[in-house]
């Protein structure tokens, strides 16, 4: 595979699931179930059939849905792959799909990762009771002006942003009572809109700290290899290159902000003008969109938006 140094790919994270997705593109490409099957063989229930048949409310249980995103997302990449499609120069991902961009730039092992997926998802869902914890999206919203909002909030609770997904678009998480404080005092400050989130746990925040000590246990015994493509960290924006590192800041990441303004501003630093986002739908194509305008957004989660996508690259090498 060529690759190209304007060309970057995107990996999503929670939020991008839904029953029936990939099915189009599995039928052209045969690496798609074979990678579920994968996944099926390491997580000891049919991933694939659950993704297909299942109920939403199932693959929306936390545990599950980091392994069927991270498993979707390396699928994707496989075919992309297969079909010759020019290599990115750099790869980011959010949240839990900076597992995804880890995988497929060769730092951990597939089955590895799957497996160490499902267990983060029942850690950060066991580290805080269901009910009290909560997320809260804020829009039109300055950063400083939600970061003042939280700490009014807090009371001696835990409440902060935890997503910068995009100007005027962050997500803020803590205990239930100091989110629903933060969201009355960011809308007297003028946001636009504050929307509870449909989530399980308050990730992204110190409490889920008992997560991440126990995911450091599971990780320890696991091999980090240098990265064979450059990956932007969500914990700080910026690219790492030390294996031992990269394992440190994996386990960070759970109780730290995700700072994707800053990782996609450094794809661009780094020559960035188009991005691919490999995974199921287009979350990361909007939020990128909002971030810089003039970057080319590109999709891959069908059949003619994969082949679309790896045309315009193919005329840009």
């Amino acid at each position: 595979m060529s690759a190209n140094n304007k060309l970057a790919f995107v990996f999503p994270g929670q939020g991008s699931q839904k029953i029936g997705m990939l099915a189009d593109l599995a039928q052209q490409n045969p690496v798609i179930e074979k990678t579920f099957k994968q996944a099926s063989e390491v997580l000891a229930y049919d991933v694939w059939d659950m993704v297909q048949h299942g109920s939403q409310e199932e693959i929306n249980l936390t545990e599950k849905t980091q392994p069927i995103l991270l498993t979707a997302s390396v699928a994707m990449w496989r075919a992309w792959e297969a079909k010759q499609g020019v290599q990115p120069s750099i790869l980011a991902g959010h949240s839990l799909g900076e597992w995804s961009a880890l995988v497929c730039a060769g730092v951990i092992d597939f089955a590895d990762a799957v497996k160490l997926v499902q267990l983060r998802g029942a850690y950060m869902q066991e580290a805080v009771p269901s009910g009290l914890g909560a997320m809260a999206a804020i829009i039109g919203l300055d950063d400083a002006a939600i970061s003042h909002s939280c700490e009014q909030a807090a009371q001696d609770e835990e409440v902060a942003g935890v997503n910068f997904n995009a100007p005027g678009q962050v997500v803020i998480a803590g205990n239930s009572a100091a989110v629903d404080r933060a969201i009355e005092l960011c809308k007297e400050a003028g946001a636009k809109r504050a929307l509870p989130l449909a989530v399980s746990a308050p990730f992204h925040t110190r409490l889920m700290k008992p997560a991440a000590d126990r995911l450091a246990v599971d990780l320890a015994v696991v091999t980090f290899h240098q990265p064979q493509i450059p990956v932007v960290q969500n914990v700080h924006g910026k690219i790492e290159k030390d294996p031992e590192l990269i394992r440190t800041l994996v386990i960070e990441q759970i109780y730290s902000p995700v700072r994707w303004v800053d990782c996609v501003k450094m794809l661009i630093s780094e020559g960035a003008d188009t991005t691919v986002e490999c995974g199921p739908g287009k979350v990361l194509c909007g939020l990128n969109r909002r971030i810089d305008k003039s970057l080319q957004l590109l999709s891959s989660d069908t059949p003619d938006s994969l082949e679309d996508a790896i045309k315009a690259v193919a005329v840009q090498a």
